[in-house]
């Protein structure tokens, strides 16, 4: 009898299990809302951004900003922002706090799941990333700050399909303007300077540079 209860119990369980589990989650993004915000390379002025709250299932996730790009009707990216501790360790009072930029997130409407997505060389204040499909294509900046990279990632993949150094980092808010997609064939055109523009076509597994005056057939 006992035996008859405890397994009845067990189905029971497991039954609950598996309807919490295939619940659906609700992903929505909140009012836009205006915050302070000083990039770490000039104190000296102030700015605001529009910054926007993500939602899981009606609790805030996360905090974001800019335009969303949806990679499948299941998921889509955007760029996450969150709030800092800047009290020194000698102030009194309340706890100083300031936005942050930060690096951007893969999120999942049906499961509810938030990842960060890796970016070789990414800067949150100075890169801007393009969007294409599950491609994303931005100038990158070096660990010691001196040079330009032009690179192309492909999200679930570890390596990027293009790390390129461009240039010398001259101390410009953006190394580069966000890079323009073309379709057929694939490729992404980075705009270094006013007079220097690189295009790379993307392969299967990796993407490669186009010399100017090559015919759109040898690049497919």
């Amino acid at each position: 009898m006992m035996r008859a209860v405890n397994l009845a119990v067990l189905v029971m369980l497991l039954s609950l299990s598996l309807i919490a589990a295939s619940k659906p989650h609700v992903v929505t993004l909140g009012r836009w809302a205006a915050i302070p915000w000083r990039p770490d390379s000039d104190e000296s002025k102030p700015s605001t951004l529009k910054m926007r709250p993500l939602y899981i299932d009606g609790h805030t996730k996360e905090f974001t900003v800019g335009a969303v790009h949806d990679v499948t009707e299941r998921t889509f990216v955007v760029q996450r922002v969150y709030r800092l501790n800047d009290s020194l360790p000698q102030e009194n009072g309340p706890t100083q706090w300031r936005w942050q930029l930060g690096g951007w997130l893969l999120v999942d409407r049906s499961s509810g799941k938030v990842q960060q997505v890796a970016l070789s060389e990414f800067d949150p204040n100075m890169s801007s990333v393009s969007w294409f499909r599950d491609y994303g294509a931005y100038c990158g900046i070096s660990d010691d700050g001196q040079k330009i990279y032009a690179l192309i990632v492909q999200l679930g993949r570890r390596k990027p399909l293009l790390r390129k150094a461009v240039g010398e980092n001259k101390g410009a808010s953006h190394p580069c303007s966000p890079p323009v997609w073309e379709r057929n064939p694939i490729r992404a055109t980075f705009g270094i300077t006013p007079d220097q523009k690189l295009t790379f076509a993307v392969k299967s597994r990796a993407a490669e540079a186009i010399v100017e005056g090559d015919d759109d057939s040898d690049s497919e």
